[in-house]
């Protein structure tokens, strides 16, 4: 959905690198039965994978009621630096 860059922090913390991550703004993935998706990131997926597990189980409603749509969820990835944040929700064919 969206990327924050914190290049305040970037700056003063983080050792130069030529590259960060593939993950654009835009992008969609598809996980079926709860499996990570071809082409996303690994440390993306590991940040969102046991909310993705649960919705293709049929649980949501995470945190009391956190979202409006209770089968979905904003996850950010790891990366202190420059986080995307995912909206994760359920597909009904």
């Amino acid at each position: 959905m969206r990327q924050t860059v914190y290049s305040d922090l970037m700056a003063r913390y983080e050792n130069p690198i030529e590259h960060a991550c593939d993950v654009r703004v835009g992008q969609h993935w598809v996980s079926v039965d709860g499996k990570c998706p071809e082409g996303m990131c690994v440390s993306a997926w590991h940040s969102m994978q046991e909310y993705v597990e649960s919705l293709a189980n049929g649980k949501g409603n995470f945190h009391d009621g956190w979202m409006k749509n209770p089968m979905s969820a904003i996850i950010s990835c790891n990366d202190g630096f420059r986080p995307f944040s995912f909206l994760i929700e359920v597909i009904n064919d």
